[in-house]
């Protein structure tokens, strides 16, 4: 094997290792469907509901009750997050909500729930 073709190798494997990195599931992320979801949300009295989306698009629509902490400002605003409460999280398609989730995870949060394919998934009503 030549070196152009192990360079080659190296790199698809980075690039695989770089992919993988940011669909997989964060390690204590709860991913619930838009029925699981809606129904842990209502029957849950202690959370907190994030839209991590930009203020912008949550103008567009919300699910009711959500606060909007956009990723881009999360590490910002974490004093408004409630460690006693369960934090559920969504966003557009799912992958900022689990971006958001790694970000609690290092800074001590627990009980995290995000919507697995975001507001493209959700069938509930929203608010405008």
């Amino acid at each position: 094997m030549n070196t152009g073709s192990i360079i080659n190798i190296a790199v698809i494997i980075l690039l695989l290792w770089f992919v993988y990195s940011r669909v997989r599931p964060a390690k204590g992320l709860k991913a619930l469907g838009t029925n699981d979801f809606q129904n842990v949300l209502e029957s849950t009295e202690k959370r907190m509901l994030i839209d991590v989306r930009e203020p912008g698009e949550y103008k567009t629509g919300y699910i009711s009750g959500a606060k909007n902490i956009p990723l881009s400002q999360l590490s910002g605003r974490l004093g408004e997050i409630p460690k006693e409460k369960d934090v559920f999280l969504y966003c557009r398609s799912g992958i900022r909500s689990k971006n958001a989730a790694r970000i609690l995870l290092k800074n001590g949060y627990t009980g995290l729930v995000h919507l697995q394919g975001g507001l493209s998934a959700w069938s509930g009503k929203l608010k405008r």
